[in-house]
């Protein structure tokens, strides 16, 4: 069993309070459909998920996963769009994904079952309740270099506790969010690790993350100002929504929900952030719409696309950031 982003295997954990929907908020949602990013190149045939770009914007790697498989792709993008993916010189030997890229570009972290120590076998992983072998995970970083990417090298115990760490995202000074499950509930909860002095402090969860529903993938911004997340808490679809937090000298605002545009009646999650900060990518269960009566022709396209990415599994989409930001950030901020 792959992680598939989490949200597959808690589609159907309890809920928890949320801020109410504005009506501002509610508006929001209509200014612009999510589009699908390079169908049948990057968003494939497989499950696509959790982009994450080089400073320039110009190289791209994500995860791709099908059962009992997943790894790191990377992707140049030219003038004639992006090329062909290939697997990251980093991975392919054990089960990778959710890289995550420094804002600088001098390291990647990502999530994988790589053994701590060479010559061993991956551990299993414990989360929803659920044991899955093979699948103990860790967040690992690669750092670069002259000559490409370094050897993987672990992150610390502090980080590592337990064996179902994921979602790696890195600000701008550092410091880390990621994911583990909550000890009590065992709802997967939302943790930052200051970064001072070249190592990480011991994480803490973040005050609206108490393990009460599971909150899963953040994507921080480089001056961590805003966080965007998945989560099932009330406002959701019976799946996996995204939820925005806004941070400033007063603390973490409660989170908000995108909305029903942005959002889909399946699951949504795996937020990434472009370099620029213009577009919101994420990872979605939907699909293109169909209208009936069809023409032979029409379904024939249809059956091409289901075969390159249309066919429910994850893939990457894309929706304009800044008039999300602009609708959804608290009005106190915004009159600043």
């Amino acid at each position: 069993m792959i992680r598939s982003s989490i949200a597959f295997a808690i589609a159907c954990a309890l809920c928890a309070g949320a801020a109410p929907l504005t009506p501002a908020i509610a508006a929001s949602a209509e200014q612009q459909a999510p589009t699908i990013f390079s169908p049948g190149v990057i968003s494939g045939a497989g499950h696509d998920a959790a982009p994450t770009f080089t400073p320039d914007g110009d190289t791209v790697y994500f995860g791709r996963q099908a059962p009992d498989t997943a790894v790191i792709m990377q992707s140049q993008r030219s003038g004639e769009g992006w090329s062909e993916p290939r697997i990251a010189s980093f991975s392919g030997e054990w089960s990778d994904m959710e890289p995550a890229m420094a804002p600088d570009g001098s390291y990647l972290i990502y999530v994988s079952n790589r053994p701590a120590r060479p010559g061993d076998k991956p551990g299993d992983g414990f989360y929803n309740g659920k044991s899955w072998p093979g699948q103990a995970s860790a967040l690992w970083r690669v750092r670069r270099t002259a000559q490409g990417w370094s050897a993987p090298e672990r992150l610390p115990d502090r980080i590592n506790r337990g064996n179902a760490v994921y979602a790696p995202a890195v600000a701008a000074d550092g410091s880390l969010y990621f994911m583990r499950p909550n000890d009590t509930t065992g709802n997967f909860q939302l943790f930052r690790a200051q970064m001072r002095d070249g190592d990480y402090e011991q994480p803490q969860p973040l005050p609206f993350s108490g393990g009460e529903q599971n909150d899963v993938d953040p994507a921080v911004a480089p001056d961590e100002s805003f966080l965007i997340f998945g989560s099932r808490r009330a406002q959701a679809s019976k799946s996996m929504d995204l939820f925005i937090a806004f941070h400033d000298a007063q603390g973490w605002s409660e989170p908000q929900w995108l909305g029903e545009t942005v959002n889909s009646p399946g699951s949504d999650a795996e937020a990434r952030l472009s370099p620029d900060l213009k577009t919101l990518y994420f990872s979605s269960e939907r699909t293109l719409k169909r209208g009936y009566p069809r023409t032979r022709e029409q379904t024939l396209a249809d059956l091409e696309r289901i075969g390159a990415w249309d066919n429910s599994l994850y893939n990457i989409w894309q929706v304009p950031l800044p008039p999300l930001l602009a609708a959804h950030r608290p009005q106190a901020d915004a009159a600043r």
